[in-house]
């Protein structure tokens, strides 16, 4: 290979001052970082139309469903839960709306015998179902015997968790109308109290069962 020859006046020009950079090696950098500036990724491909595409609407339903032995018959999205539909398009606030993930069990709300989070369960699943919620109990002006029972044991400190409780009772006394106190707090376990009123909570469930 022919050996590269030198300017003689770049061979002067560093020197005089060798942190000079002389034309031919700014000229050499430049051509291997435009080399290097060339070797870059593919781009990648644009999405389909198919894949661009907004994600299709939420369908809406009409749906029946027999709240407190009352019908509603309610246009809903599909995205709605039972929770949402009760205290919004029912007006039965009663449930109350607090974790919003199926956690805490103070929604709960009995459908078809069965306790459930209303704010798990999608309305438009509720269609053609019996709902009992906390007003529901209320009877002729009349409170129910597990109401009674959580309001002589204080079983309630801010009230909050306090209807998805009784309902959680409720539906456990439907079926073994006298359970043991371990097979309360299984029944309950599902419920949280974040005033940490258990013992009292547990004591009205009792009383409850006793009243028959």
């Amino acid at each position: 290979m022919a050996k590269e020859e030198k300017d003689p006046h770049e061979h002067k020009e560093q020197q005089k001052n060798p942190l000079a950079i002389s034309r031919r090696t700014f000229l050499k950098g430049v051509g291997t970082t435009a080399i290097a500036t060339s070797i870059t990724i593919a781009p990648l491909p644009l999405p389909s139309a198919a894949d661009a595409a907004p994600p299709p609407a939420r369908r809406e339903a009409w749906i029946q469903l027999t709240v407190n032995d009352t019908v509603h018959r309610l246009k809903v999205k599909s995205h709605w839960t039972l929770l949402e539909v009760l205290r919004k398009q029912a007006g039965l606030t009663g449930t109350k709306k607090f974790c919003d993930r199926g956690s805490c069990g103070a929604c709960t709300v009995i459908v078809d015998g069965r306790a459930v989070y209303a704010c798990s369960f999608l309305a438009i699943a509720a269609d053609n179902r019996k709902v009992l919620t906390i007003e529901g109990l209320l009877q002729g002006g009349k409170l129910h015997p597990i109401q009674e029972a959580f309001l002589e044991h204080d079983g309630l400190q801010c009230g909050f968790c306090t209807p998805g409780q009784i309902m959680s009772v409720k539906a456990l006394l439907d079926k073994n109308p006298r359970p043991s106190a371990d097979e309360i707090k299984e029944g309950l376990s599902g419920n949280v109290c974040r005033c940490s009123a258990y013992p009292k909570i547990l004591k009205s469930a009792l009383a409850a069962a006793r009243r028959g």
